[in-house]
């Protein structure tokens, strides 16, 4: 399940068969998990200060509000479709928000019309088995190309 934690402390956290759950932890920072990520196995020692959850006090969590993030749903969708649908997810949401770091004109609710546009357009062009890196690698490019495209036939909309 997908949860809200306005703290930002847990960066991830699984449930096994017995209904534990193990999270890892760490400030609201995003630089240890992505060391982390590209260390595994191993552990770096690092510069940080020690956690410290007495500071902290609390933790807090809530289920999503589905409108007002739709793209939770989006990536349900692709999840259950699989195949090259997670690529062109990914794709298009990387694209798309980078168009709109950019302030090339893309409003933030444009962000989920893009990636839904490039979802819908693959559904012909979707493959489930035998996916290949090289599937992978083209879809992430045409998912890339359409949000371009799609942003531009957005903006033409509105100037007319």
């Amino acid at each position: 399940d997908v949860v809200i934690h306005p703290q930002s402390i847990v960066h991830s956290m699984i449930e096994t068969q017995d209904t534990s759950c193990i999270a890892q932890l760490g400030w609201a920072d995003m630089r240890l998990p992505l060391v982390y990520s590209v260390s595994w196995p191993h552990r770096l020692k690092m510069p940080y200060r020690p956690l410290d959850l007495a500071e902290i006090s609390k933790m807090t969590f809530m289920k999503p509000d589905h409108e007002k993030y739709p793209c939770i749903a989006l990536a349900y969708e692709a999840g259950r479709a699989g195949g090259t649908m997670t690529a062109v997810l990914n794709a298009a949401n990387e694209a798309a928000n980078e168009m709109f770091r950019e302030d090339v004109g893309l409003g933030f609710l444009d962000i989920p019309k893009l990636i839904e546009s490039a979802m819908e357009a693959h559904k012909n062009d979707h493959k489930v088995h035998d996916v290949t890196l090289d599937d992978i690698l083209a879809c992430d490019a045409w998912a890339r190309q359409h949000v371009v495209e799609k942003s531009a036939t957005m903006k033409a909309k509105l100037l007319v």
